[in-house]
């Protein structure tokens, strides 16, 4: 088992039983999501994501590295009636193939390198759903690793080209009480492929 699996399965094996949430870049903005097709919840955790999007209708594929959410997703999706595949997966090690889905949610997880393939993975109109944390935080929660922290519009750079559906990255700007602070969110729609 690696240090980063080791890492999240202590995590995961020691959360609470609460009915995990969608991240709020999802459910805010989940009208924009395609009305069927298949979507991949990346790094699921115990899959607030996922479950958001079996509900809509999708065909809904989950990965994380820990096989403890894992579990927990599954258990969660047989209590509600809500068809999933949630599988262990180390997507940085084994990224999803391209064009093979057509809608992905991303939160609270940064791996760069991972960017390029999850565009790729996108089917053309396809959406991508990202909210994870950044430098320019208004409070000290999240990672202190700067590795795993946004500078200011990076996701604007990581997912360049594809047509910005919504986008909120508001730093430590105005009243630090309001708004959305310490994450930066991105909803983004593949353009088709010719329009590239």
């Amino acid at each position: 088992m690696t240090p980063r699996r080791e890492t999240w399965e202590a995590r995961y094996a020691n959360t609470c039983e609460s009915a995990p949430q969608a991240a709020p870049v999802l459910r805010q903005h989940a009208y924009l999501l395609p009305p069927e097709g298949d979507a991949l919840d990346v790094a699921c955790g115990r899959g607030g994501n996922a479950l958001l999007l079996a509900e809509r209708g999708l065909r809904v594929t989950a990965w994380d590295i820990s096989s403890h959410a894992i579990k927990a997703l599954i258990a969660g999706a047989e209590r509600r009636g809500l068809p999933l595949n949630a599988q262990v997966r180390d997507v940085e090690a084994r990224p999803p193939a391209p064009n093979s889905f057509d809608a992905i949610t991303v939160s609270r997880f940064l791996a760069r390198e991972l960017c390029p393939h999850l565009r790729a993975a996108l089917r053309p109109q396809g959406v991508l759903y990202y909210q994870t944390f950044v430098r320019a935080k208004a409070t000290q929660t999240g990672p202190a690793n700067p590795e795993y922290l946004l500078d200011d519009n990076e996701l604007l750079s990581l997912f360049a080209g594809m047509r910005i559906l919504v986008y909120r990255d508001e730093g430590t700007q105005g009243d630090r009480q309001c708004g959305v602070r310490n994450e930066a969110w991105l909803v983004a729609q593949q353009r088709n492929r010719e329009s590239q």
